[in-house]
C-alpha cells in the first residue's frame, strides 16, 4: 500500500530539451522576424541613416513606436538585420554540405559553398548581405565584432576545401588569402547581377568555380 502511495506521488519525468513556446511568444518571435525583415529590404533600398523607424514600421504593420518594443534603437535593429541574416546563411550553409556524400571531392564542396553563398546572395530574402557591406560603418565598433565573429564562423567552414584544392594543385594561391579573393569577387555580384538575365545562379557557379580553381 505504502508502494502504491509512493508510486502515486512520484512526480511525472521533466521533458527534456526547451520548453515549448507559449502562443504569445510564437506571435512575438513572428513580428519581430518581420520587423527585421522589412528593416533589411528598406535599409538595403533607402540606406540605414534615410530610414526612419516609422518607415520601418508600416512596412511591417505596425504601428511607429512598435519596434522599440523589440529593439532598444535603430542600431541594434541595424545589428539584427545583419546576425539574423548570418545565422540563417550558417544554418543554410552547414545543411548544404550535410547533403554531400562523406567522401565528396573538395572541388565538388567548393561548388556547394559557392552555390550555396550565391542562394544567400542573390535568392529570396537575400537582403541582408548587402546591408552588411554597405551599412558596416554604422555599426558601432562592439557590434562589428560581433558580427565579425559570425561572419568568420561562416567563412571558415571554406578553408577544409581550399587547403585540399592547394595540396593537390587545384588552387594555385594560398588558402588564406584566396578565401579573401574569393568572397570579395563572389559578393561584388549583387551589384552587377541580373535576375532576369540569360545567366542562373548553377551558371555562375561553374563560371566562379572554374575561375578559381580552373576545369576538373
Amino acid at each position: 500500500m505504502l508502494k502504491s502511495a509512493a508510486l502515486a506521488e512520484t512526480p511525472p519525468p521533466m521533458r527534456r530539451g526547451r520548453p515549448r513556446k507559449s502562443e504569445q511568444e510564437r506571435d512575438e518571435s513572428l513580428r519581430r522576424a518581420e520587423l527585421v525583415r522589412a528593416a533589411a529590404q528598406l535599409f538595403r533600398a533607402k540606406g540605414f541613416d534615410a530610414t526612419p523607424t516609422r518607415d520601418i514600421a508600416a512596412a511591417a504593420g505596425m504601428q511607429s513606436g512598435s519596434p522599440f518594443y523589440y529593439f532598444e534603437s535603430k542600431s541594434a535593429l541595424l545589428l539584427a538585420v545583419m546576425c539574423d541574416g548570418m545565422a540563417q546563411a550558417k544554418a543554410r550553409q552547414d545543411a548544404a554540405l550535410q547533403a554531400l556524400p562523406a567522401r565528396a571531392p573538395a572541388r565538388e564542396r567548393l561548388r556547394a559553398l559557392i552555390r550555396q553563398h550565391f542562394e544567400v546572395l542573390l535568392g529570396a530574402g537575400s537582403d541582408f548581405i548587402p546591408v552588411m557591406l554597405y551599412e558596416w560603418r554604422s555599426l558601432t565598433a562592439e557590434q562589428r565584432q560581433q558580427v565579425a565573429a559570425q561572419k568568420d564562423g561562416y567563412e571558415a567552414a571554406w578553408m577544409p576545401s581550399l587547403n585540399a584544392l592547394h595540396r593537390t594543385g587545384q588552387l594555385q594561391a594560398r588558402p588564406a588569402v584566396a578565401r579573401l579573393f574569393i568572397f570579395g569577387a563572389l559578393n561584388w555580384t549583387v551589384q552587377w547581377f541580373d535576375p532576369a538575365g540569360p545567366r542562373t545562379l548553377d551558371d555562375l557557379t561553374e563560371q566562379a568555380l572554374c575561375l578559381f580553381v580552373g576545369k576538373a
